[in-house]
């Protein structure tokens, strides 16, 4: 792996830097003070569903440690925080009675950060849907986007006066094609049916989760969506079939979202492709006046590229991409599509490491919506990091996929690009997802068994570009302390 990408250069001074994580990866505490089961709970406690059991019972156990890591916040300089509310914390069966010490907890923890210094970037939801509502239909059901209205009309007038970026959703892609489609994301189902339908109500969900924001806050909100936007190459650029590919994984995955929400309309072509699976009856009159919320800041989460081309059935099919897609597409409307096998290198996960994919992504998107400002709400990567003997996490690998990628950033700036800031993923390592404890992407080590937390080179290395906005080279990473 190249390991000097672009020692030097620099980022605007009010350019923000953070990191993020997510409510049931890293907070633990699952049935204590009020909460509710979520979905994860139960896929988690289904035997074969995560790799060998594990589960987020107790997770980084951040639920009784947010003091000790917001100071650790603090020291690495952070100057935002993106962190999500567990739906099941605050409203135990996502309907009816708010949970007072839920609400609180979040309350002492957007209180701490700002007393730190460290601005909160809020999510409503980052996956862990009530049990309660996935046992009425989960997603697929209107009336789970209906409730989650109610939810975000909650948070939002309870936590106005303390934050003002607000994010409704984190991947939808994934909520709905991987929980509801592939079934390898909770809650396990797997109908292409269910998956459009989900992902329909996931985006009026938005609509209505953005219709509380601008409401209570008016002028002062800062209206946002995570997206896992993707870049999909044709494998021969010159091939119609393959062409065709791409476009088809570029409406499911790309433009499925960000039509509804930006420009008022789902594209006629993923109807089109998906005319066999479902006649979108589940979009009501009035429906897409309330996902064309538009956004104030776009996020957007990159990992790695997929190469695609045309499946004609005569030869074994490759369901090569580590991001989930080979397994979400097929049972949709991309039936003949093939993911093919990336160059190297390669994360921990199988997913190759093509900082390009984020550069070509930026610039399609400020071409294509040249007034949306747009911050990298999540990037890293998971490597096999072992305690060396100097008691240091020397994660090179990991420094290395950190730098090139805010290199490729700073490209898109260049071109144009209107990006506002970064949030590496994530802060420490946590449970992820159907991998259980097997992966770890944190920039700090948690011991899993006595829940200590640890400063990899890359946390040094990252504070050190946090205090000067200039790329430090990778190689000084195992220097810094």
């Amino acid at each position: 792996m190249t390991t000097t990408p672009s020692a030097g250069r620099t980022f605007p001074h009010d350019f923000v830097w953070g990191a993020a994580t997510a409510s049931y990866q890293i907070e633990g505490a699952v049935d204590e003070d009020g909460r509710g089961p979520s979905i994860w709970d139960t896929f988690a406690a289904t035997p074969g569903r995560v790799l060998d059991g594990h589960t987020g019972t107790v997770a980084a156990d951040h639920y009784h440690r947010t003091a000790a890591d917001i100071a650790m916040m603090r020291e690495l300089g952070l100057d935002a925080y993106r962190f999500s509310l567990a739906w099941p914390r605050i409203q135990p069966i996502g309907s009816g009675a708010f949970n007072q010490k839920g609400l609180d907890f979040y309350s002492t923890l957007i209180d701490d950060l700002l007393e730190a210094g460290i601005d909160p970037v809020v999510t409503m939801y980052h996956w862990d849907l009530p049990q309660a509502l996935e046992d009425a239909g989960g997603w697929p059901n209107r009336e789970t986007a209906l409730r989650f209205g109610d939810y975000a009309a909650k948070i939002v007038e309870t936590y106005a006066d303390r934050v003002t970026v607000w994010t409704t959703l984190n991947e939808p892609w994934c909520s709905a094609y991987l929980g509801y489609g592939s079934g390898v994301h909770a809650p396990g189902r797997t109908d292409g049916a269910d998956a459009l339908a989900a992902l329909h109500h996931l985006n009026l969900a938005h609509g209505l989760g953005g219709r509380a924001v601008r409401d209570i806050l008016g002028d002062t909100s800062q209206l946002s969506l995570t997206l896992n936007l993707h870049v999909a190459r044709p494998d021969d650029p010159e091939s119609a079939g393959d062409l065709n590919a791409a476009r088809k994984i570029d409406a499911l995955a790309n433009r499925g979202f960000l039509n509804p929400v930006l420009d008022g309309y789902y594209p006629p072509d993923l109807i089109e492709d998906t005319k066999e699976v479902t006649d979108w009856s589940f979009v009501k009159p009035g429906d897409l006046e309330i996902t064309h919320t538009g956004l104030d800041v776009l996020g957007v989460n990159f990992y790695s590229t997929q190469r695609v081309r045309t499946y004609t059935g005569d030869h074994a099919r490759v369901m090569a991409d580590g991001h989930g897609n080979a397994a979400a597409s097929p049972w949709i409307a991309a039936d003949d599509v093939e993911f093919l096998v990336q160059p190297g290198p390669y994360t921990q996960m199988g997913w190759n490491v093509d900082p390009t994919g984020m550069t070509e992504l930026l610039v399609r998107l400020s071409r294509t919506y040249p007034d949306l400002p747009m911050m990298i709400t999540e990037n890293g990567a998971s490597f096999a990091d072992e305690v060396a003997p100097d008691g240091r996490v020397h994660d090179v690998e990991r420094v290395s996929y950190l730098a090139r990628h805010l290199d490729a950033v700073g490209q898109a700036m260049d071109a144009g690009a209107d990006v506002r800031g970064y949030f590496v993923w994530s802060l420490m390592d946590n449970f992820e997802w159907a991998y259980g404890f097997h992966r770890r992407f944190g920039i700090v080590r948690v011991d899993y068994e006595t829940l200590e937390r640890t400063w990899k080179d890359s946390a040094y290395w990252y504070r050190e570009l946090l205090r000067t906005d200039v790329l430090p080279p990778v190689e000084q990473a195992a220097q810094l302390a």
